[in-house]
């Protein structure tokens, strides 16, 4: 599991106008929650998110607050986007202890090129991420799945997962993914279309009668 550093300030100031001002500036918003701690408010810069934010792992954090004794490990456990910007304009970081279980989403990466495409299969990914509870040594940074022998008509599921130490939190029977047979276009033939233009020809016209 990797585990990167980020820097943040106290927010002392918690108005709507002093925060407006901040994301002007290029800072983000945030909390920090700590296990029977007070939240604390806090802010970084926008940059300094990214790694986090547009990533597909999942990353151990070592928090930095300015003025704190001591840095604390926690993870992403939300993050807001603008409507319009889809920038952040909010997160949400969980303090985590090192002898303790924690509930966390694990994005999925597939592996390898099915065997059912060389035959026409269309590859149908369901799940993207999967939530697991585990201690924070054993957060797996994503979990892959292998396609390489699925042919048309198989599935993997989540009961084919082995990931030691780690228990997922999702239907046993659920599909990750899937080869399906492709997809069967009809198309019109020249004599099914002449066919159908002679119908329509045959078909007498109805001419409305009434006063001029």
């Amino acid at each position: 599991m990797a585990t990167m550093n980020l820097s943040a300030q106290k927010r002392e100031d918690l108005s709507n106008s002093s925060t407006k001002t901040a994301r002007k500036k290029g800072t983000i918003p945030g909390v920090f929650y700590f296990k029977n701690s007070p939240a604390v408010s806090i802010s970084v810069k926008d940059t300094a998110l990214n790694p986090f934010v547009y990533t597909s792992e999942v990353r151990i954090i070592n928090l930095q607050i300015e003025g704190a004794d001591k840095p604390h490990n926690c993870i992403l456990k939300d993050i807001q986007f603008d409507p319009v910007s889809d920038k952040p304009i909010h997160f949400d970081l969980l303090g985590i202890l090192e002898n303790e279980k924690i509930k966390v989403e694990v994005p999925i990466k597939i592996v390898g090129i099915a065997a059912g495409i060389k035959d026409g299969g269309v590859v149908q990914h369901t799940l993207h991420s999967l939530e697991v509870e585990c201690l924070p040594a054993d957060i797996p940074s994503h979990i892959d799945v292998n396609i390489e022998h699925l042919k048309i008509g198989d599935g993997f599921h989540v009961n084919e997962l082995n990931i030691p130490n780690v228990e997922i939190l999702f239907s046993p029977t659920a599909t990750i993914v899937a080869v399906v047979p492709p997809a069967v276009e009809k198309v019109e033939t020249p004599a099914e279309g002449a066919e159908a233009g002679a119908e329509a020809a045959a078909e007498p016209e109805v001419i409305a009668k009434g006063k001029k």
